[in-house]
Parts: structure tokens; C-alpha cells; sequence
């Protein structure tokens, strides 16, 4: 559908009149779908791999504290800042610098790592994939020793207690995934990568067409999607928790995770674990947050919004470390370990440690099947923001595109998945690593501080103020134009070098933070 706009233009008394047919933008169908998808975005695998492992280790409880603190000062303000972004100027993240052209460079920056992102963001949920199929089994696979890829070094974690002190073993559960899933051992680096392996390529192929259906007719149908894929990691995490608190052990790894030590509080690594966290959790800089509200209708209250959604994302967080801890807990207690040798976070936990728990239990497959179906919700959704943020920051730099939804979605969708393949070879996890390192670390955080400077100070937070009251009525308070203006900007500027050894700093001039990463070598060691 087209529509006329008229526009009305008097000079020296004589009117000019033109004309020109547009197309209106496409809304979303219910409120409800815009905010299932920023929740579907957010709220991702680290939610569940990350955050709880950090409290952990950084004081408990006490870790809110400054968690909490930077979640106020930054989270929220720049949360708030790109969904208003997107909503008044109704573009995706290059086109809605046509408020201060100078910038779009950072436009196209953005879509660029949200791109890159998904060649091995993909990844993870296929392996989550071929994990849920390998479940639907009598036995699971990772259970014993006994496996064509197991070798010499694989010991019975159930029955030989001090494996996990002993660097010359191997649990069945690692063998699995490194040797079973991955296929390692067929490969001597990142020289000898290998052909991709059939069965990770089928389930790669099946991740890359149920993104491709769930995206191309735009938001109409990834906001049905949703309701799915954001909804479906409550009803399981809650399942999972009452399980795991009755398990022996449980509440011993629950008041691990909740005990509060807030001496704790004054090393500096945890204000900067906590900042860390909070920049990368909530998902800005990538794009998503502006494509998503592109779509808003213009009169939306996009602060009420940002507050409710950057706050069940770190609910989310927090929640389910009640779930994580219960059952490392119970490998605690099952296993006469202490706690620590058990708790990790990255893919090992959900792929090595939480298989290894959940074989234990009466109904093992069951409960396998019901965890990786989890754990392929939370990747979907997140992986169909990252591609909508480059579908819709091109389209609407490139008009031509927007008649042609469908084959460029399929473009960019089979575009990932061919580069992909190198990511499932029997050396993928090389070029897997490779690409988790240095795709978004230091590049997000360069590209969040070139926004917050270029809208408050290059466009002003006054004129961003007003666009604000013009679309919801109400304008900014001193807080948010202070926290825009000067507070975010320097938490970003400064939160590179802060979480980087002094002798390190100039690897942050030459784009390399190793603590943005969620490295999979420990995986190996």
C-alpha cells in the first residue's frame, strides 16, 4: 500500500505544492510482539552461562551491588537512547544518522558485527540442535567411556571421584563434546580444518531455514515467532529449577551463589566484571535495539519500555542462577567435590557440566531433551534479532531492497550459512574461537561511545530530548540527559582500558580486549 504525501510550501506569498507516493512503514502486529522480540534478544545464552558464574565468584550476592549500579548509570540510559533512536526516526542503524550524516560510518559498523556475529552465533545453537536430537535415546551418549570416539584417557566420572583433580583424565561428557561433537581429534589446527562434517551441516541447515521462515515477511512473522521462542526458556528454566532443588546438595550450591561476602566489593575486578556485564548483556550496539523500535508506532512509550524490558533481562539473569547452581550443587554433593571444581561458565557449563548432571538423573533423556530445547529457544531468537538488524539497516539504506524482502533475507540467510561451514569442519572450533574473539569485544564498545558522543554532543541532547517529547508526550528528565551526555560516555571510554592490564593497553589501540571475549579454549584444557 502507498500513500500520497502532499507537501504545502508558501514563498514570497505564492504557494508551491509537490507530491510524492511512499510506502508506509510496517508496524508491528501487537505491542506484545515488540516486546517479547527486545526480550528474545537480550535475554540469550550468556544469560544463563555468564551472569550466575560471575556472581559466584565475585562476592554472591554482594555482586548486585555494582551490577545494579551500572545497569542505573549506563544499561538503562543507553538502552533507552537506541530504542528512541529507532522509533522517531523510524531507520535501522545506518539510516537513522541522517540526523548527523558524519556518522553513519558507525551505521554500517554496526551492521557489519552483527553479520559477523552470526556466522558463528549459528554455530552454537546447531550444536545445541544435534545435542537435542542425540538425546532422544534410551542411554544418552555422553553417559560412558565406551564410544568409538572415547579415548584411553576417558575415565567413568561416576565412578572415579577425582577425575576432575586429575589433568590426565577426561569425563565422558568432555570426550563428547570434543571428540564426539566436535571432532577434534581429526584435526591438527587451524591449518588442517578438514570438510564440513554432514551432521553439523544438516543441523546448521536446519537453524539457517527456521530463521530464514521466521524472517521473511519482516516483523509480521518473527513476532509471532516469538511469542515461542521468548517465552518458552521461562516455562523450561522454571521446570528445571523445581527439579534441581530436590536434589541432594542443591540449597548448598544455592547459598554459594546467593552468599553475600561484601569485602568483595573492594577489588576492583569485580566493579569491572560487573560493568563488563552489564555492557554486553543488554545487547546494545548491534543494531537490534534501533531496527526493532524502527518498527514501533511513533506515539510508543519507548521509556517505559526500556525500563521493562533491560529489567526482565537482568531478572532473567538472576533467576537463573537459582537453576545453574541447584545442580552444580548436586555434582558437588553426588561427586565429593568442592563447588569450585565444578562451576565454570562459556560453553563448557551448558555443553559439558549441565549434560553431565542431567545424565545422573532417573529420566536422563528426558531432562536432556527439555534443557537443549532451552538452550535452542534462547539462541533463535537472539540469532533472528542479529539478522533482522542487518536485513533492516541495508533495506533501508538501500530502497530498492524493500521489494525484494524475501530473496535478500534469503540472500544474507544462505550467505551465513556458507560461511558457517568452516565453523563445522573437524578444525571449526578453531576458526570458531577466532571469530568469538575478535568479533565483538572491543569494536561493540568503540561503536556504543561513537553513538552516545554523536548523539549527545554532535546532535544534541536537547534536540534528542525534544524528539522524545514530540513522540511520547513526556521529555527526558535531568537524569537521563546527564547519564546520555556525560556518565555513559565516560563508563565506555574508560571500561576498555579498566578491564586491560597496564602493560596490555596498547592491545586496546589496536582493537584487542582478551576480557570482552568468551574464549572456548578452556574448553580444551
Amino acid at each position: 500500500m502507498t500513500v500520497e504525501l502532499i507537501l504545502v510550501k508558501e514563498h514570497n506569498g505564492v504557494q508551491f505544492t509537490t507530491s510524492t507516493l511512499v510506502s508506509p512503514r510496517e508496524t508491528w502486529g501487537k505491542k506484545i510482539d515488540f516486546l517479547l522480540s527486545v526480550i528474545g534478544f537480550a535475554v540469550d545464552l550468556a544469560n544463563v552461562w555468564r551472569f550466575p558464574y560471575l556472581c559466584y565468584k565475585n562476592g554472591g550476592g554482594a555482586f548486585l551491588v555494582p551490577y545494579l549500579f551500572f545497569m542505573v548509570i549506563a544499561g538503562m540510559p543507553l538502552f533507552y537512547m537506541e530504542l528512541a533512536l529507532g522509533q522517531y526516526n523510524r531507520e535501522g542503524a545506518a539510516g537513522v544518522w541522517k540526523i548527523c550524516p558524519i556518522f553513519k560510518g558507525v551505521g554500517f559498523t554496526v551492521i557489519l558485527i552483527s553479520l559477523y556475529v552470526g556466522f558463528y552465533y549459528n554455530v552454537i545453537i546447531a550444536w545445541a540442535l544435534f545435542y537435542l536430537f542425540s538425546s532422544f535415546t534410551g542411554e544418552l551418549p555422553w553417559v560412558h567411556c565406551n564410544n568409538t570416539w572415547n579415548s584411553p584417557n576417558c575415565s567413568d566420572l561416576w565412578a572415579f571421584n577425582n577425575s576432575l583433580n586429575d589433568t590426565h583424565k577426561s569425563t565422558p561428557a568432555a570426550e563428547y563434546f570434543e571428540r564426539g561433537v566436535l571432532h577434534l581429534q581429526d584435526s591438527e589446527g587451524i591449518a588442517d580444518l578438514g570438510l564440513p562434517r554432514w551432521q553439523l551441516t544438516s543441523c546448521l541447515a536446519v537453524v539457517i531455514v527456521v530463521l530464514y521462515f521466521s524472517l521473511w515477511k519482516g516483523v509480521k512473522t518473527s513476532g509471532k515467532v516469538v511469542w515461542i521462542t521468548a517465552t518458552m526458556p521461562y516455562v523450561v528454566l522454571t521446570v528445571l529449577l523445581l527439579r534441581g532443588v530436590t536434589l541432594p546438595g542443591a540449597m548448598d550450591g544455592i547459598k554459594a551463589y546467593l552468599s553475600v561476602d561484601f569485602l568483595r566489593l573492594c577489588e576492583p575486578q569485580v566493579w569491572i566484571d560487573a560493568a563488563t556485564q552489564i555492557c554486553f548483556s543488554l545487547g546494545v550496539g548491534f543494531g537490534v535495539l534501533i531496527a526493532f523500535s524502527s518498527y514501533n508506532k511513533f506515539s510508543n512509550n519507548c521509556y517505559r519500555d526500556a525500563i521493562i524490558t533491560s529489567s526482565i533481562n537482568s531478572l532473567t539473569s538472576f533467576f537463573s542462577g537459582f537453576v545453574i547452581f541447584s545442580f552444580l550443587g548436586y555434582m558437588s554433593h553426588k561427586h565429593s567435590v568442592p563447588l569450585d571444581k565444578v562451576a565454570t561458565d562459556g560453553p563448557g557449563l551448558v555443553f559439558i557440566i549441565y549434560p553431565e548432571a542431567i545424565a545422573t538423573l532417573p529420566g536422563s533423556s528426558v531432562w536432556a531433551v527439555i534443557f537443549f530445547i532451552m538452550l535452542l529457544t534462547l539462541g533463535i531468537d537472539s540469532a533472528m534479532g542479529g539478522m533482522e538488524s542487518v536485513i533492516t539497516g541495508l533495506m533501508d539504506e538501500f530502497k530498492f531492497l524493500h521489494k525484494h524482502r524475501e530473496l535478500f533475507t534469503l540472500f544474507i540467510v544462505v550467505s551465513t550459512f556458507l560461511i558457517s561451514l568452516f565453523c563445522v569442519t573437524n578444525g571449526g572450533i578453531y576458526v570458531f574461537t577466532l571469530l568469538d574473539h575478535f568479533a565483538a569485544g572491543t569494536s561493540i564498545l568503540f561503536g556504543v561511545l561513537i553513538e552516545a558522543i554523536g548523539i549527545a554532543w554532535f546532535y544534541g541532547v536537547d534536540r534528542f530530548s525534544d524528539d522524545i517529547e514530540e513522540m511520547i508526550g513526556q521529555r527526558p528528565g535531568l537524569y537521563w540527559r546527564l547519564c546520555w551526555k556525560f556518565v555513559s560516555p565516560c563508563f565506555l571510554l574508560r571500561l576498555a582500558y579498566a578491564i586491560t592490564p597496564e602493560h596490555e593497553h596498547h592491545l586496546v589501540d589496536n582493537g584487542e580486549v582478551r576480557r570482552f571475549t568468551v574464549s572456548c579454549s578452556s574448553l580444551f584444557t
